[in-house]
């Protein structure tokens, strides 16, 4: 789909390119530390393409890194649901739960993680953080 065909942003308002160059360019200010940059491409491409996983997960990634742990709630738990066995979803839901202080939501699906991925040592250490936060709360 190209940016002329995009439903939700008026022509005026869109970013140069198609959305794939819009993905891309969200991803890469993800990941060079610009998530607020990221955010707002990202927001248009997932209007563009709402069934597209990877658009979904990324922007659960920069949303999660602006705090904005709602909006990341809502991606990674769109992803759990159409897919349980998403082991990345799982951690992302969790840290969006842990983030907002329900650690109970955020252990169950941090454990789920675990279990699928053992060998992920940063959800190992997400899991045990908040195994230790809920604990310390009781």
């Amino acid at each position: 789909m190209s940016a002329e065909e995009s439903r939700d942003v008026p022509l005026s308002r869109q970013p140069a390119g198609d959305v794939y160059d819009w993905y891309q360019r969200g991803s890469t200010l993800l990941d060079q530390g610009h998530p607020g940059a990221a955010v707002e491409l990202l927001t248009r491409v997932a209007a563009a393409e709402p069934d597209a996983r990877h658009v979904r997960e990324t922007l659960g990634r920069a949303y999660l890194a602006v705090g904005r742990y709602f909006d990341a709630e809502r991606e990674f738990s769109h992803l759990v649901d159409s897919q349980p066995d998403d082991d990345y979803a799982h951690v992302g839901l969790g840290l969006a739960c842990a983030r907002q202080g329900r650690f109970r939501e955020a252990v169950e699906h941090l454990a789920l993680a675990v279990a699928m991925r053992p060998d992920r040592q940063e959800y190992v250490r997400s899991l045990k953080q908040a195994r230790a936060t809920l604990r310390a709360q009781t």
